[in-house]
């Protein structure tokens, strides 16, 4: 699931499509938009703060044909993301679970370790590297 919330809502529709026919599903909860509070801790270890808000969008549904219940919640507002992240979530608790795998999640993630090697990259290129010389006062 957290593969399918950071996706880029372009590619996980890419491999979605690619996927195949959608499956009929009834909504248990139709996509909304709504806020929620996003809490940190310093170093990971300190007390809890509130860091801000964040909007997200959840649903919930059950495929028509085994009944298999899929939940997403996504950041921002894009109601046919959540869709799609549901809808996997759904299919990945049937057989078609591993054609899911292989057809959708291992792609996008795929793409997704790519992008994130290439802004690596670029980083790197950036990268200032110091040393001292020795200067023999020891």
């Amino acid at each position: 699931m957290g593969l399918l919330a950071r996706a880029p809502a372009k590619a996980l529709d890419e491999v979605w499509t690619a996927f195949g026919e959608e499956p009929a599903f009834t909504w248990l909860r139709p996509p909304e938009t709504g806020g929620v509070m996003v809490r940190g801790r310093m170093g990971g270890t300190g007390a809890a703060f509130n860091l801000g808000e964040m909007t997200v969008t959840r649903c919930a549904l059950r495929l028509a044909d085994g009944g298999a219940v899929g939940h997403a919640y996504v950041q921002g507002r894009d109601k046919a993301k959540a869709r799609q992240a549901a809808l996997v979530d759904a299919v990945m608790q049937t057989e078609r679970a591993e054609d899911c795998r292989e057809r959708v999640l291992t792609p996008l993630a795929a793409q997704m370790e790519a992008a994130r090697r290439a802004r690596a990259a670029r980083a790197a290129a950036t990268r200032v590297e110091f040393f001292t010389m020795v200067r023999g006062e020891d």
